[in-house]
């Protein structure tokens, strides 16, 4: 309960620390707080310097500064790249931003021909050209990860074409597939994912920088070469929508939802194939972790962190959302809230890629135990219906009821399939013969899906070697960006 003065009222310090705490200043402190951004944007400072150098060069060539300035502007810019790599620049909150940090600090170095950088331009096209060049760079890292992980799941592919284990509908086994197959599996779902960065740069790569505040410039610039320079393939077309859009932020985070759920779902199955009663694969101490109770555990916790990371990579896209929503053209300060979740998205996409890339190539396999598994609910009972339509010529919905019959009947008796004697089966279905026991093995089962995208060896052996060689053209580290 809050202390009162003697009038009944909360004491003035008391109330003020209730709201104020280090807003002490009053209302002025407020609003320099929330309208600060130079504790993350400053992330773009090399975007920020590209994008001034490239305008300077470009007032230079149209005659709206004098080379002279330009040089001077250059160096400058430059020797502040320089010292901000070097960390001895100094970022004041009461410059707000990095684009105001930099410019004062050009201005400080070179004097007057700083203050000639902003020339036919605003904070809003600039910031809108610095953002779009972090998310394509951004783009071009985690698609090189991706890249690296899928490399990564092709070369344990091949390593695995021909491990049979269980392939799972509802999570109860289905029919036997390969762990080859399975780990190919993801590896389709990242290329969509790779595809879907292409297509997102390739929709974010125009250049708002000479739209100014949000109606363009009367000054004679050259905004084609501007954007060339910055490596866009062409200015904007409309510049109320350059200064205001964020589609591309949007469809960036939208790709790196859908790519996270991908990988949660790797995790899953990562942290299932690890639990003792699967015991499929086997993770080192480099990505498990042990109990502070129950000294024989060995948690997936690697798996368990990277399951969990599609949380805040959506919330991020759905943050995005709703600031956007409904905002009148053109720029308007709540889009400042636009890199918070992106570089929150990008920093947790790109740790979860790597530490599934490390999970990818530390694991061993069991394949005693995948096998086991994988012969275990009556999972060739498809391969002998297949086996009655094919060589009894029974359409397929009776083949499937006297499968069906046949399995009840092993079931009765606690056998597998294949441990039916021949006898047993003709009870159900006459026609039968001994060659149906060459269908009834998993290996068999396994060898005949050799349609195109079947879980044969010899499909995966091609699929993986063929993946191999289109991810070998772009080799990463598979470290984080």
């Amino acid at each position: 309960m809050n202390e009162q003065n003697g009038a009944g009222k909360p004491d003035k310090a008391t109330a003020n620390a209730q709201w104020g705490g280090r807003f002490a200043g009053g209302p002025s402190a407020i609003m320099r707080e929330i309208n600060v951004s130079i504790g993350f944007d400053k992330v773009m400072w090399r975007q920020d310097i590209a994008g001034s150098l490239a305008h300077a060069a470009m007032l230079a060539k149209t005659g709206i500064i004098s080379a002279e300035d330009e040089q001077a502007i250059r160096k400058g810019l430059t020797e502040i790249g320089h010292e901000i790599e070097a960390g001895t620049f100094v970022f004041e909150d009461a410059l707000e931003d990095i684009h105001m940090n930099i410019e004062a600090r050009l201005s400080e170095r070179i004097g007057e021909p700083g203050k000639r950088l902003h020339t036919a331009r605003s904070r809003n096209d600039q910031v809108a050209t610095d953002f779009r060049l972090w998310v394509r760079d951004a783009i071009d890292g985690i698609s090189a990860q991706v890249t690296a992980l899928m490399h990564s799941l092709a070369t344990r592919a091949l390593e695995y074409a021909d491990t049979v284990m269980p392939g799972f509908t509802h999570l109860q086994t289905a029919q036997p597939v390969t762990f080859g197959h399975h780990l190919l599996a993801y590896v389709e779902m990242l290329s969509r994912d790779h595809g879907r960065l292409a297509d997102a740069r390739k929709r974010l790569n125009e250049c708002p920088l000479g739209s100014a505040a949000l109606a363009g410039t009367s000054f004679p610039i050259d905004r084609k070469m501007t954007a060339a320079a910055l490596g866009f393939d062409r200015p904007t077309a409309n510049s109320l929508d350059a200064v205001s859009d964020r589609d591309f932020a949007l469809e960036y985070l939208s790709a790196l939802s859908i790519m996270a759920m991908h990988l949660s779902r790797l995790a899953e199955e990562i942290v299932i194939w690890c639990s003792a009663p699967f015991s499929f694969i086997r993770l080192s101490d480099a990505f498990t972790t042990g109990s502070s109770i129950m000294p024989q555990k060995r948690n997936p916790d690697a798996a368990e962190l990277a399951r969990a990371k599609v949380g805040r990579i959506t919330g991020a896209l759905i943050s995005l959302l709703t600031v956007m929503k409904g905002l009148p053209l053109a720029y308007a300060k709540d889009m400042q809230e636009d890199k918070v979740p992106v570089f929150g998205a990008t920093e947790a996409i790109a740790l979860t890629l790597a530490a599934c890339d490390g999970m990818v190539r530390d694991l061993t396999a069991s394949k005693s135990q995948m096998q086991l598994f994988a012969g275990s609910g009556f999972s060739t009972a498809t391969d002998l219906a297949d086996w009655l339509v094919r060589v009894l010529k029974l359409p397929f919905r009776t083949a499937h009821h006297v499968t069906g019959r046949i399995v009840a009947l092993a079931e009765a008796k606690g056998v597998d399939l294949s441990q039916l004697s021949l006898s047993d089966m003709q009870s159900v279905e006459p026609g039968i013969t001994a060659d149906i026991f060459s269908v009834l093995s998993v290996e068999a089962s396994v060898a005949s899906r050799t349609s195109e995208g079947g879980t044969a060896a010899s499909n995966v052996k091609q699929q993986a070697t063929s993946w191999l060689k289109k991810t070998a053209a772009h080799p990463f580290s598979g470290e984080p960006a």
